[in-house]
């Protein structure tokens, strides 16, 4: 965990200066970063929660290659037509390829493949992959990089109907997805951009260094998560979701109506930056038209599928929980996506006392099936405070000498400050129900 003391220059934004503070990233080139022990925990909880919550709502996961073939694309239109953050590969046989920035093309190909009826429908499979995007100017750190990690999602339906069920689901999904993250994202219609189709939402967090403004109502700040009962395959009670939560104005800069914006009482109209975290699209045949993707229909007769995909970075995710939840000394995570739910501050390393009480209360916390960093270098206490505060573990369990003597350690609360002392079966106790009540938010 290679924390540095200063704030490296480049770094622009809060998220990004924290991450290579922390120890979580190293840029590598421009754009592309190597991911530490401290932030591949966290990038593993977060793919983590996104599994789940994929998987809730009837998605199946598989995984395709980042290294496409360029005749998958020109059947699609693509190729061409992508632009230059497309790389553009020749392998030593000269067959052009290229390195995924999405998988519309893939997934449609093996789909095509093996999907003959209409009785395999509805199907969504999804995938946690890393793309590349050669962005003119890689910037924020992992927030804009050229490598990243994705979530793709991909429906396949036999009409429109049965598309936008699908496509409600995974809104459904994403809502209970982002506040497990201890985010408040707010669906905003947004523009379908060169992945195409006519249906698109943007799930955004506002954030101050946001990359784009963003308009919405007040209103969807106080609304309530969709429960972890619900169910995905009420179609009638989907659409009451997503209704609800697409009632009141919230849109993008792209898709802005001034006029619209206008009628909103003044207390309620939201202004503000915003950072995107997920972005849904129901396209239709956009794809599976031109590349022959049909199922035999209940008559008999060919039927083209009807698509949508669903996208969440979950690099982007990691420096966007850092943007909503820092202070002045550090990150302050949720419990849910810490790299470790608790800080074990030894206060004086090498004093046999304390190092026995430091480990076997370490030993205590693993077997109650808490995650734990114990800080048993030989640093002043006052660095180790700083430390422990910048990478914003939930939890501080703070043991010194004294305390020991009299069997008494100190709990602190990264989030509130917040500090307690209590003997050590106390303090093992506390911690257990405070970590476990939060590590599920939605």
């Amino acid at each position: 965990m290679p924390v540095l003391r200063d704030t490296p220059k480049d770094a622009e934004i809060i998220s990004h200066q924290l991450m290579l503070r922390a120890g979580m990233v190293r840029q590598e080139s421009a754009g592309i970063y190597a991911w530490l022990p401290l932030g591949l925990r966290v990038l593993n909880k977060v793919q983590q929660i996104i599994r789940e919550e994929q998987n809730r709502a009837g998605a199946i996961e598989l995984l395709m290659p980042t290294i496409q073939s360029a005749d998958l694309w020109r059947e699609s239109g693509r190729y061409d037509a992508y632009g230059d953050e497309m790389l553009r590969i020749t392998d030593r046989n000269k067959r052009e390829m290229l390195f995924g920035p999405t998988n519309e093309e893939m997934i449609t190909e093996i789909v095509r493949a093996y999907v003959k009826s209409y009785r395999s429908l509805p199907l969504n499979l999804y995938h946690l992959q890393w793309k590349f995007r050669d962005e003119r100017r890689p910037r924020f750190g992992v927030m804009r990089s050229r490598e990243f990690l994705m979530k793709d999602a991909y429906s396949f339906d036999l009409d429109a109907a049965g598309a936008r069920h699908s496509y409600n689901k995974m809104f459904t999904a994403y809502l209970r997805t982002f506040a497990r993250f201890g985010l408040k994202a707010i669906p905003m219609r947004a523009d379908t951009g060169p992945i195409g189709g006519d249906l698109s939402h943007e799930f955004i967090i506002l954030a101050d260094t946001g990359e784009s403004e963003v308009f919405c109502h007040k209103d969807y700040l106080d609304f309530a998560t969709p429960p972890a009962n619900t169910n995905f395959d009420d179609v009638a009670g989907l659409e009451q979701t997503v209704a609800k939560w697409t009632s009141l104005y919230a849109a993008t800069s792209e898709m802005h109506d001034a006029t619209a914006y206008d009628a909103i009482a003044t207390d309620k109209r939201v202004s503000a930056r915003g950072i995107e975290v997920g972005h849904i699209f129901y396209f239709g045949t956009k794809y599976s038209e031109p590349m022959k993707a049909l199922v035999q229909g209940p008559d008999g007769k060919p039927v083209v599928m009807h698509m949508g995909s669903y996208g969440i970075g979950p690099t982007r995710v990691a420096a966007a929980v850092i943007e909503a939840s820092h202070d002045e000394h550090g990150i302050v995570w949720p419990v849910p996506v810490a790299p470790f739910e608790v800080g074990l501050i030894n206060l004086k390393a090498g004093d046999k006392d304390t190092d026995a009480a430091a480990n076997d209360l370490y030993t205590k916390l693993e077997r109650a099936g808490l995650s734990v960093l114990l800080d048993d270098t030989d640093e002043r206490a006052g660095a180790k405070f700083t430390t422990m505060d910048m990478i914003g573990l939930p939890f501080q369990l703070i043991v010194g000498p004294k305390g020991v003597k009299v069997g008494e350690v100190e709990i602190k609360e990264r989030k509130t400050g917040e500090r307690a002392t209590m003997t050590m079966d106390a303090a093992l106790r506390r911690l257990s129900d405070l970590v476990s009540a939060r590590r599920f938010l939605a």
